[in-house]
């Protein structure tokens, strides 16, 4: 029984995580196409319309950059920028952003 539940757990942790580990300082390497329109750190958007992506939960970033990139989230801008992205790349990003401190900002 000890031994079915061990394998049963290798199995299943590996499943529980991210295909790819992202690596935040190649995320920030990646992100100078990301600032035009979100900012530096992703922390200050050039306009309301723009998300704020600094503090984001990391998986949540991964997850829309993937529907962008499959075509489940509608946005012809952002589907452009996100075509080539290997799935290294998005994780990298989602790490970065994820990594910066949410930052509370007001538009006059």
């Amino acid at each position: 029984m000890r031994i079915t539940t061990i394998l049963i757990i290798a199995v299943l942790i590996p499943l529980s995580g991210p295909a790819w580990a992202g690596d935040s300082k190649a995320g920030e390497e990646k992100s100078a196409t990301c600032a035009a329109c979100h900012g530096a750190g992703g922390a200050v958007p050039i306009s309301p319309q723009y998300p704020i992506l600094a503090g984001q939960h990391e998986d949540y970033l991964a997850q829309a950059l993937q529907q962008y990139q499959s075509g489940e989230r509608k946005n012809m801008i952002m589907a452009g920028l996100v075509a080539a992205l290997s799935e290294q790349d998005i994780a990298d990003l989602a790490a970065y952003f994820a990594a910066q401190g949410s930052t509370l900002r007001t538009i006059d």
